[in-house]
């Protein structure tokens, strides 16, 4: 499978890459990038990334051909690369009631490249097993993207990501991998099926997006909170404040790349370098040395993911 495109990435991609920021002096992950939407070669994004003390890269699956893709990249580059794969919580309802159906979002990232027929339960049954033998790969150290996303996703699509959720839940549990939650307003629902479920040991919120009592909320659980470049938008006072009130022990930092570039580079490509202007406004917020920080959120990304 080569790289993905679409028109909101394409448009993206399109725009001018910000400059490389400062080097961190203390390492750290990127929690959580796409790089099959990214412009560059996966080469010259580790490289890129590892010039301005970025390594390693967690590559995410969306759906089952980006999954793969992110398992056979990891095999390719062991240390810089691992992946993590599930289907993401809008997908879930593409596969059981097909594209334009009603309930389902429509989205203009083209994972697929196809308009997706209505498959049924037994569509999503057949893809789930595939994430399931996916998820035994050594290089596999997340499952993830999943979750809920009620955005824009009616009744019977919030349905499909329930179950998908909770079946992404118990292949995290059996397989020993840590769970990466999308979480886009439906704070209520995912700590209310982890609860039901039973949370994986190691859960981690990707792209944080609750306020500070969310926050207190997930550090009492020990889950992490990986935060992304929005957290540096002036709108995001109430991100910034989760971060505030997140202990450092449970806080990852992540690009979502090419998506949720920090300022002042908004609306350009993102990508695994621009990681330190994150991690350096999360340490402002909290009042560490940036080297304090890193040195914590590099030993969370190790405990996070098994590496």
């Amino acid at each position: 499978m080569g790289k993905r495109s679409g028109k909101a990435v394409e448009k993206r991609n399109a725009q001018t890459p910000p400059p490389a920021p400062e080097t961190l002096r203390v390492r750290v992950a990127d929690s959580h990038t796409h790089m099959d939407m990214q412009t560059p070669e996966v080469e010259e994004i580790i490289a890129a990334a590892e010039a301005v003390g970025v390594t390693p890269l967690i590559q995410v699956g969306v759906d089952l051909p980006s999954s793969r893709w992110a398992a056979e990249i990891a095999a390719v580059h062991p240390g810089k690369v691992w992946a993590a794969v599930a289907l993401h919580p809008n997908e879930a309802p593409r596969v059981v009631h097909g594209d334009g159906a009603e309930g389902v979002e429509a989205d203009d990232t083209d994972w697929t490249g196809k308009a997706r027929p209505a498959g049924g339960i037994e569509a999503l049954e057949k893809e789930l097993a595939e994430i399931d033998a996916l998820a035994g790969l050594d290089q596999v150290v997340a499952i993830g993207e999943t979750g809920m996303d009620t955005f824009r996703t009616g009744p019977e699509g919030a349905r499909a990501q329930e179950d998908s959720f909770r079946r992404h839940i118990a292949i995290a549990k059996r397989h020993g991998k840590a769970l990466m939650i999308h979480d886009r307003e439906a704070h209520e629902d995912v700590l209310r099926i982890l609860e039901e479920e039973g949370a994986p040991e190691r859960v981690v919120f990707h792209c944080f997006s609750g306020d500070a009592d969310m926050a207190r909320v997930c550090a009492e659980r020990g889950y992490f909170m990986s935060f992304a470049g929005n957290v540096t938008f002036a709108s995001a006072e109430s991100l910034r404040e989760a971060a505030a009130a997140a202990p450092a022990e449970l806080i990852l930092v992540e690009t979502d790349a090419p998506f949720l570039t920090p300022k002042p580079y908004r609306g350009r490509p993102n990508a695994p370098y621009l990681i330190p202007i994150t991690l350096r406004t999360i340490a402002e917020v909290k009042g560490m040395d940036e080297d304090g920080l890193a040195t914590i959120v590099a030993e969370n990304a190790r405990r996070a993911f098994g590496l």
